[in-house]
């Protein structure tokens, strides 16, 4: 993200490379596993465990619910909130479900070197203590992203703090170089396959990568859900082109390929974020695309005049083969500051139409004057 950050983010590439860590956490009715490497084999090596039957010992449900939301950021250190945990109050009633996802903008760590040259003007580097983690868990996180442009802000160091941070609250880190996140819950395993367009990350500029992530994805879990940092930013990029979108130069690729990729490659539900803008919804074979849910809680880190200041929360029912049954967004809005509270107005529900309609025609996916989201035709 550069453009709508109050204190616009480098464009410079990430650098260095990425530790892999291994995440076997245990949470209130759900096993957590990261796998990393997707090309290692689960039956061959002793470093991987990834989810069997015998995981749980909650018999399997017909159905798994899904609450999704966009970008987060808790602050970069030394400007902080006073109280972490005030952030996501206002909201934490409407994060409620069996998983609880969420992009990570930023790191949770204490390392001083960042990727920004003493000289720069127009760099920022974003960090909050690792103790946040638990912030985010309390608030009902299990998965966080770290597909971005942000995950490695703080390097090497900055990234395996952050993932030790995750690892130690019990929250599922996804989107690291062959990072695969897996979360069982009711007996249902949930694949969470997160892609950027960057090379530190899960890379989806390069389609074997994405294709291949997602076919492991499949192996091991009932339901793959795709995550896609991608496309411009700003007030101005709340429609899905079907090109290759740029910003400051940088390929930040195409939503609309990649997406209908996932899809066919085995994805069961696709969400996306990183324009910092709400986009539309779309129906593909069934499986609902979520192109862009803007941004979420944040501590003075975005924008949020206009649109932008529009957000919400994606819950998704699918059942235990992946098929969409039921969903909703309860909407939000970001106040100056960043704090997102309820929205009675429901101003992103017509929003979201207008967008859907106006990109994607027939195969729009809308929302009710009740805010639910209309199943696929046919």
């Amino acid at each position: 993200m550069t453009g709508r950050h109050r204190r616009p983010s480098s464009r410079r590439p990430l650098l260095g490379a990425v530790v892999a860590l291994l995440l076997v956490a245990a949470g209130a009715g759900w096993v957590a596993v990261q796998h990393h490497g997707a090309s290692v084999s689960p039956t061959t090596t002793s470093t991987t465990t990834l989810p069997t039957p015998t995981t749980t010992t909650t018999l399997r449900a017909a159905s798994i619910s899904l609450a999704a939301v966009g970008d987060t950021d808790l602050g970069y250190t030394p400007t902080l909130p006073a109280v972490p945990s005030a952030e996501f109050a206002p909201v934490r009633s409407l994060l409620k479900a069996n998983i609880t996802f969420g992009n990570l903008e930023g790191t949770m760590t204490t390392a001083t070197s960042s990727k920004c040259g003493s000289s720069s003007s127009d760099c920022y580097a974003f960090r909050v203590p690792p103790s946040y983690a638990e912030v985010y868990r309390a608030a009902g996180f299990s998965v966080l992203n770290s597909a971005n442009n942000h995950s490695y802000d703080f390097g090497a160091a900055g990234v395996a703090q952050t993932s030790a941070a995750l690892r130690s609250a019990g929250i599922v880190q996804a989107g690291l170089p062959g990072q695969i996140g897996y979360v069982t819950s009711h007996g249902i395993t949930v694949a969470f396959v997160d892609l950027a367009p960057y090379y530190l990350t899960n890379n989806f500029l390069v389609p074997s990568e994405v294709t291949g992530l997602i076919t492991t994805a499949r192996h091991h879990a009932s339901i793959v859900v795709v995550y896609l940092h991608t496309g411009a930013e700003g007030e101005t990029a709340d429609h899905v082109t079907r090109q290759s979108e740029y910003y400051y130069g940088e390929n930040r690729g195409n939503p609309f390929v990649t997406a209908h990729q996932a899809i066919d490659a085995g994805a069961d539900l696709v969400l996306a974020s990183g324009p910092h803008v709400w986009r539309g919804m779309q129906w593909y074979r069934g499986h609902l695309i979520v192109y862009s849910m803007g941004d979420f809680t944040n501590y003075d880190a975005f924008s949020s005049a206009g649109d932008l200041a529009l957000s919400g929360v994606v819950h998704v029912t699918l059942s235990a083969s992946g098929q969409f049954l039921r969903g909703w967004v309860d909407p939000v809005v970001i106040e100056q500051g960043g704090l997102a509270v309820p929205d009675p107005t429901h101003a992103l529900w017509p929003f979201i139409n207008g967008l859907s309609t106006s990109d994607f025609g027939s195969s729009a996916a809308l929302v009710t004057g009740h805010g639910a989201i209309v199943g696929p035709r046919g």
